[in-house]
């Protein structure tokens, strides 16, 4: 796999593929997705009644399968989909299918280099999960919101360890779900167990469990914090002190806590996707300082601006200085930086993209049904039919822009300030 730095940017464009002519070969073509380097689109095409395949720069995998969804490109280049044959589900990787079958499988799940792949299977009505074609020895009778450790090298998930019928309430109350990780369940049983987390080092799992009918907390490795509280949204670990981060609501209200202690004292009426900065000296989260706004806050400080709608898609700069979001305030779509309201509005936007050296942001929209970029509050001066999430170079002075216009795909190189300017 060649890193971004390796990656092709000398100025220029190259078009890649004729997807208009895939529209006569095949019945019909699915969602195109294309490759982070931007050097190949492919989708998942039929051929007739029960046959389809992947189209991958105009050429099909060797492969005919009964059935092909969620094709994706994994970050290291890969192209993978879960695949259908004789009524049996696997993984196909560049259309090479995995050797174990199941009865379905889904919740697909990378490693951010992309050399593991997870997935969440049932065979024969019991549950696991299968880490590079690598499956849990133990099965459940359920299972939900499955998990892969940062390094890609463990998953966990929640699993039904109790059995208990329709009307056997009390045997509810006792407690019959846990987490496993690696096939492995906690000792410890909970009402009920919700996300979780892997941490940095993959020895500890942190959820969001519910004690009984009222309270609840977040368990690591099985043990609950003494503190319980009204309320508990999903877990992350500190990524260089390995400490439990949580929003939880006491009171009526939402503060965020650290290993069960609050560490902001301000309170929200709502407070979630909690995130640390990539250098550990941070943290963000989106907040409800009151009932139907929403904003951000940074170590425990809201922005000053408020939306209607939503926050979303909040992301800190590669150095950590600085946090960017998607807003949508009365229908609009906005891009905010720092508390500070990017002055174009748009009809939808993506979340923001930070250059490496942080001083730029640039964000996927979308005006009048045609697509393009913003940088910098500077819209590019071109409109196409689809557009993917636009990458920096790795010196932050060039970018590539994946599009697809009147049925071509065309990978561009742009200088920033051609954009800019």
């Amino acid at each position: 796999m060649l890193t971004r730095i390796e990656w092709d940017w000398e100025t220029g464009s190259k078009e890649i593929a004729d997807m208009s002519q895939w529209q006569s070969q095949f019945n019909w073509v699915e969602e195109p997705y294309v490759s982070p380097n931007g050097e190949t689109i492919a989708a998942i095409v039929n051929l007739a009644e029960g046959e389809f395949n992947v189209c991958v720069n105009g050429e099909t995998w060797e492969t005919v399968f009964d059935k092909i969804w969620y094709l994706r490109f994994a970050p290291d280049g890969r192209l993978v989909a879960f695949v259908s044959e004789m009524g049996e589900w696997t993984v196909a990787v560049d259309g090479q299918p995995w050797d174990h079958k199941f009865g379905y499988a889904w919740d697909m799940k990378f490693s951010p280099d992309g050399q593991n792949i997870a997935v969440a299977v049932q065979q024969d009505m019991t549950y696991a999960m299968a880490l590079n074609d690598l499956v849990w020895e133990e099965t459940f009778s359920n299972m939900t919101n499955p998990t892969l450790s940062p390094d890609g090298s463990r998953t966990a998930a929640v699993v039904q360890v109790g059995e208990f019928g329709e009307g056997e309430i009390h045997k509810f109350q006792e407690g019959a779900f846990t987490m496993a990780l690696d096939g492995k369940p906690w000792d410890t049983t909970f009402v009920n167990v919700w996300k979780s987390a892997i941490s940095a080092d993959g020895q500890k799992v942190a959820a969001e469990v519910r004690l009984n009918l009222y309270d609840y907390t977040i368990a690591v490795n099985g043990a609950p914090w003494p503190q319980t509280y009204g309320g508990v949204w999903e877990p992350i670990f500190h990524p260089h002190t390995g400490a439990v981060i949580a929003p939880v609501r006491s009171g009526g209200k939402w503060q965020l806590a650290q290993d069960g202690q609050i560490i902001w004292d301000q309170k929200f009426v709502q407070l979630w996707h909690q995130m640390a900065s990539p250098d550990g000296n941070a943290l963000a989260a989106i907040v409800a300082p009151k009932f139907g706004r929403w904003t951000v806050a940074v170590d425990g400080r809201p922005w000053s601006v408020t939306f209607k709608d939503m926050v979303t898609d909040a992301v800190f700069s590669p150095d950590g200085k600085r946090v960017a979001a998607a807003a949508k305030n009365d229908g609009h779509w906005h891009i905010v930086v720092d508390g500070v309201v990017w002055q174009n509005a748009f009809d939808r936007v993506w979340q923001p993209v930070f250059s490496p050296t942080g001083e730029m942001i640039a964000a996927k929209i979308e005006r009048n049904g045609k697509y393009s970029v913003a940088v910098n509050d500077r819209i590019w001066d071109q409109a196409v039919d689809v557009i993917w999430d636009p990458i920096f170079s790795p010196e932050s002075d060039k970018m590539m822009l994946r599009t697809l216009k009147d049925g071509i795909y065309t990978r561009k190189i742009l200088s920033v300030e051609e954009i800019l300017h």
